[in-house]
């Protein structure tokens, strides 16, 4: 499926300012400023200054949220999010409950104990955010995630990601067991005109610690599509009586 880009110039301010440049970037900006944000269930706040909430927007992490205080920005980040600006990025430092900054591996535990898909979610995240794709949340799609090319704004997503477990055992086994629930998330996918990814994890132990874990998995990339009767058959040629 072709990228459909939101009005007359918008592959062209895409190809301008590339997805990998505004993420260098954020990185470089929260780094400098020594950033921090605060983990509270199961999401994390950030407090941004002018150029971090411009960057954050600009590079599709999290979403600002309103507050009563003037001249003060919060973002709200997803798990993965932030998991990836701490860890992948290295640029922000994650701040617990209990008020003392985590460390990849504390704070993959604190994480998980609160999302316990986290780890497989963070690995497709991850392997599609290092490819410069921009990921948001995909349920109002009844998806894991929606693939973006580029910001939102300049154009569609075209992908509706679905994570799957393929490993040796039965963790994350109990999504998409019949062949009906694939027939309907591809017709659900043909109805908003994306293409549905399955991002399929495998790995020979899914009880190892995270993020440790994710050295030990690998990740395979599949799109799937309807197949269509009409699309497919033969031109039609009259049968010669004998």
């Amino acid at each position: 499926m072709r990228p459909r880009w939101k009005g007359k110039g918008s592959a062209q301010l895409a190809l301008a300012d590339p997805m990998s440049k505004i993420v260098s970037k954020l990185q470089s900006c929260l780094t400098e400023s020594k950033s921090c944000a605060s983990l509270s269930n199961e999401v994390v706040l950030c407090e941004a200054q002018p150029e971090q909430a411009e960057l954050l927007n600009r590079a599709c992490f999290g979403r600002p949220v309103a507050t009563v205080t003037k001249g003060r920005q919060w973002f709200q980040l997803g798990l993965e999010e932030a998991f990836y600006l701490s860890n992948a990025l290295n640029c922000l430092t994650v701040v617990g409950e209990d008020g003392s900054p985590k460390d990849p591996q504390n704070l993959g535990k604190c994480m998980k104990d609160r999302q316990s898909m986290l780890p497989m979610m963070y690995k497709a995240y991850s392997h599609l955010r290092m490819k410069n794709w921009v990921v948001r949340p995909g349920a109002q799609y009844g998806v894991d995630f929606v693939v973006y090319r580029h910001h939102p704004a300049l154009v569609h997503s075209e992908y509706a990601a679905l994570v799957v477990w393929d490993g040796d055992d039965e963790f994350g086994k109990a999504r998409m067991r019949v062949w009906s629930d694939w027939h309907c998330m591809l017709r659900l996918c043909g109805s908003v005109a994306k293409s549905l990814l399955v991002l399929s994890i495998s790995g020979v132990n899914s009880s190892s610690e995270f993020p440790a874990c994710l050295d030990e998995w690998t990740i395979e990339e599949y799109t799937i599509g309807r197949w269509e009767a009409q699309q497919h058959r033969e031109d039609e040629v009259p049968l010669k009586a004998n």
